[in-house]
């Protein structure tokens, strides 16, 4: 056992702690993947223990914004922790909670004036679905008990967002038979790319539009990615999609959820994807991006008519409560990052980053092993003919001096707003490199 008492420890000694207790994300203690012992981060650079520094491609899975140590974030933590690191939501309140919840109604879609704090991206997207449902059951319709989305969605690990991702090629099939069985159409059709727009088509949507005419009776809400579906694919579709869900969930009286916890605050090119159709949801979940990647914090925020139908019913409240709702330090770091998007700043970034992506992966079209390059807003995918190897692709990544983290037959990027032009053409031409060896 390794000696932890005194000092610090080295990367070896943080490297075999980590081997023997630690578990991360979709990793396996049987056949483990070594990982890269971290000393700092700063701007978009991530430093490991041995010195070596890399470009962050992956905003640190999609949330750090305005890169690392920004500092107006730094002193929304110094300022918020010498007065109130936590103290308990039920019965109180606090100023960094409303003006979160202020800001969050001033620059979400129109009409979603209600905001639900919670802890992550999964549980915002759990307390949407819960929204859902509870709304119906107030209306003595507890017959709406399904949900419907569509195939090669994500929306989270926990149970309830678990059984509305893809049934069959997302990564919870296997617990199939223990979780709810919803309803699903046909994915979308892909139609923004780097060489390709395809055009709306009413058949796009004849899948959705079926299946809610036969089933809008059990169906209490649509979930789905607006424009652009993540950890599913990094599938991108046509904005008039959304916008005939939209119109379909209105015909048939079934609330629209959309999940913006990947696509909000800026990802895709505007504030919220749903503004690429100009449509606004009955509930919408954020996370990620909200508070910039210092804090995890999250939030479902819904319409007046949800809200009002909740708590008319028999319970009289919304049944749910996280401990940890919220917290006033990932409050002030929310609001402070808020903030700084309010400014616009991040519009000119977006823009800059998405002809990066566009130029600094037009190399890979012309790769035998690429079946696809598309990028939308700072989104870059190069999707491959074949899964990738971990335990060999990423340390080719790290030895090119860039931080990508590609699943299955993905290899993405979702760089830092703040990302400079240079670091941009050398992450993208990292990438590229490996890509052309593989």
């Amino acid at each position: 056992m390794t000696n932890i008492s005194h000092g610090s420890l080295s990367a070896e000694q943080i490297v075999e702690l980590d081997q023997q207790h630690v578990w991360h994300p979709y990793s396996s203690f049987t056949s483990p993947l070594l990982p890269f012992p971290v000393a700092s981060t700063d701007g978009v650079r991530i430093t490991l223990k041995d010195g070596r520094e890399l470009i962050d491609g992956m905003a640190s899975w999609w949330s750090a914004v305005h890169g690392y140590g920004h500092p107006k974030l730094k002193a929304a933590a110094h300022e918020q922790i010498d007065t109130m690191s936590h103290v308990m939501f039920g019965g109180l309140t606090h100023e960094p909670a409303v003006k979160l919840c202020e800001k969050l109604v001033q620059l979400a879609p129109s009409g979603l004036n209600k905001v639900f704090i919670s802890d992550s991206g999964s549980v915002a997207a759990e307390v949407a679905i819960k929204m859902a449902f509870q709304y119906w059951i107030s209306q003595g319709l507890s017959e709406k008990n399904k949900l419907i989305t569509v195939k090669n969605g994500y929306h989270g690990d926990t149970f309830a967002t678990m059984a509305v991702c893809d049934p069959v090629n997302g990564m919870h099939h296997m617990f199939e038979q223990v979780l709810p069985k919803h309803i699903f159409a046909d994915a979308p059709q892909p139609a923004v790319a780097v060489d390709r727009h395809v055009e709306f088509e009413e058949s796009h949507i004849d899948s959705l539009k079926m299946l809610l005419e036969e089933h809008h009776q059990n169906i209490a809400a649509l979930i789905l990615e607006p424009i652009v579906q993540g950890a599913g694919g990094m599938r991108m579709y046509h904005p008039d999609y959304l916008k005939r869900a939209r119109e379909l969930c209105d015909q048939y009286q079934v609330l629209l959820i959309a999940d913006e916890i990947a696509t909000g605050f800026g990802r895709t090119g505007k504030m919220f994807a749903c503004e690429h159709a100009g449509i606004s949801p009955d509930i919408l979940c954020v996370g990620k991006a909200l508070t910039g990647g210092f804090l995890s914090l999250a939030a479902t925020l819904c319409t007046d008519q949800v809200a009002k139908g909740i708590c008319e019913g028999e319970a009289g409240v919304f049944m749910h409560g996280p401990t940890f709702m919220g917290n006033p330090l990932a409050c002030s770091i929310a609001n402070a990052s808020l903030d700084l998007l309010m400014t616009g700043e991040w519009e000119n970034q977006v823009q800059n980053i998405e002809q990066g992506l566009l130029q600094g992966f037009e190399p890979a079209k012309e790769l035998d092993q690429v079946a696809d390059v598309r990028v939308f807003g700072a989104i870059g995918v190069i999707e491959l003919n074949k899964p990738v190897d971990m335990a060999t692709v990423q340390p080719m990544f790290v030895e090119e001096g860039v931080w990508v983290r590609p699943f299955g037959k993905l290899v993405y990027v979702m760089p830092p707003f703040i990302m400079s032009d240079d670091d941009l053409n050398t992450l993208c031409s990292a990438i590229v490199r490996v890509v052309s060896k593989l």
